[in-house]
């Protein structure tokens, strides 16, 4: 139940059972000393009333018990630690690694629909929530509730009128935060809406704070980024408020328990039916049983709160991948396009589009801005799947071709460059791994990028920053034509504003 519900792995699942194990028998431990307390008190009413007492007799056995307490309490201490936050951190950098890798074989039409900023939250934040629940939460929440369940039947046993007065407050407070998920819920996915639109805002700024300068409308944009910058703050409040009133309603109604017992007992102890000792007992056992559930009912609003996180991992899981064999069997690279039909959002961009692009020619694709020249190219990449219609490659569809076996045939220069903060000669060997130091120099040369570079402070050792920022738009095209240069893969596929040079360099 715990795996579905908080996606774990199977690792995951195991280790928060026994998180919750070892947490239960901390609780338990930590309510043993109340039974030697009861008796060392016990044992001091004796000396007040002048009765008999064996406390110096027993006082060795006292001492030998209260540091055999002691070290059971820090070695189930320790054995909660490791159960629960060393295990949390490893269970969180495994779902941090698995939904990337999920991402991967996700196709390029799920990143169109979710932004930067929104994946970055679900992979960091979302993750980060889960290990906060893993860790702490859950194994405190259901070890709170099993001490409670151990405790409980022990009291009732001892006395079911006293043991009333302490179980039944309990199931009362937790009604009442449960009552409130729905209200939490509903906030918690508004407040991480206010923070998506706040990444993006400042994303955004970062992106376009040249054209904003340029066309003087910073004031203006930062305005607007102002506003979803306080409306998360707004949210944030609003979310607090659901959860903090329901705690700190249960934690009012576990404080009537605590009066009941003290009523009840005290009208026992008078009547007779009570023991003072045993009153005590209830007593301590009341104070020691209501503070953990203090800071379980945060927990629990903690666990609800974190539930809307898990539900946007769950839908990055439930995404269909693209699969296929690990082997092409083309015969020779023909790209042959079927009455391809292809669409954006319901918005139809390629209707029934069929033409061969054959081995050892160059096939251009010309048209005006928005005809879906670019969307092409990547669908005979498989960077998209058609919506109907076959596009195969040498004879085999692409479709039955696990992607990146199949983009090993080609050498793409896209449009729009991305370069890494590295340096020049790794921007350049991402287009082949193994490349050695001379043939990255080679295909620079190639792309015309050796005069530029030389002029760099450490030539192809300089790191150009993030996306090229050390670079202008002409040279960073160019480390792109560079790395499909290197690659030397049999199929090219050129974004309109590389074709001619490329074209030349080839030939060249």
């Amino acid at each position: 139940m715990l795996k579905q519900m908080f996606a774990l792995s199977d690792q995951g699942s195991k280790d928060l059972n026994k998180g919750i194990a070892a947490t239960t028998l901390s609780n338990l431990c930590l309510i043993a000393p109340v039974s030697l307390l009861v008796m060392v008190i016990w044992e001091l009413l004796n000396v007040i009333s002048g009765q008999e007492t064996s406390m110096q007799e027993h006082a060795t056995l006292f001492i030998v018990a209260t540091v055999l307490m002691f070290i059971i309490v820090f070695l189930t201490q320790w054995l909660q630690y490791n159960k629960t936050y060393t295990v949390a951190y490893e269970e969180s950098a495994n779902r941090r690694i698995v939904l990337a890798e999920k991402l991967r074989k996700l196709p390029l039409s799920f990143f169109g629909q979710r932004d930067l900023s929104d994946l970055t939250t679900t992979i960091m934040g979302d993750c980060t929530a889960l290990e906060r629940v893993f860790s702490n939460a859950i194994p405190q929440l259901f070890g709170t509730i099993f001490m409670f369940i151990i405790t409980a039947i022990g009291l009732l046993v001892m006395d079911w009128r006293m043991g009333l007065c302490i179980v039944l407050p309990v199931p009362i407070a937790a009604f009442v935060v449960f009552a409130a998920k729905k209200a939490q819920s509903n906030a918690e996915s508004a407040n991480m809406d206010a923070k998506r639109a706040a990444y993006d805002g400042v994303q955004e700024y970062l992106d376009t704070i040249q054209e904003l300068k340029s066309c003087s409308r910073e004031a203006e944009y930062l305005v607007g980024l102002e506003k979803k910058l306080d409306n998360v703050v707004k949210c944030s409040f609003r979310n607090e408020i659901a959860p903090g009133a329901a705690t700190t309603t249960a934690q009012f109604i576990l404080r009537f328990g605590l009066v009941a017992v003290m009523l009840v007992g005290g009208l026992l102890v008078t009547s007779g039916s009570l023991s003072t000792p045993m009153f005590i007992l209830f007593l301590l056992f009341a104070g020691r049983i209501y503070d953990p559930f203090t800071s379980c009912f945060m927990l629990m609003a903690e666990v609800f709160s974190a539930l809307v996180s898990v539900k946007r991992m769950k839908q990055i899981d439930v995404t269909p991948e693209q699969t296929g064999t690990n082997v092409c069997n083309n015969k020779g690279y023909d790209i042959e396009f079927k009455n391809v039909v292809f669409s954006y959002n319901d918005e139809p961009v390629l209707k029934g589009v069929s033409f061969v692009a054959k081995q050892g020619e160059v096939t251009a694709l010309v048209g005006p801005s928005g005809s879906g020249k670019s969307t092409a190219s990547k669908l005979a990449a498989r960077f998209w799947d058609a919506d109907s219609g076959t596009i195969t490659l040498g004879g085999v569809d692409v479709k039955t071709v696990e992607p990146e076996t199949l983009f090993k045939n080609y050498a793409i220069v896209f449009q729009d460059v991305m370069l890494f903060d590295e340096t020049v000669m790794e921007n350049i060997r991402l287009g082949r791994g193994g490349a050695t130091d001379e043939e990255v120099i080679a295909a620079a040369k190639a792309a015309q990028c050796e005069e530029f570079i030389q002029r760099l402070p450490q030539g192809y050792q300089t790191n150009i920053g993030e996306n090229g920022s050390a670079l202008s738009g002409g040279e960073r095209q160019r480390i792109s034509i560079a790395r499909a240069l290197l690659k030397n893969a049999p199929i090219v596929l050129l974004d309109e504003a590389t074709a001619s040079f490329f074209y030349t360099q080839l030939c060249a």
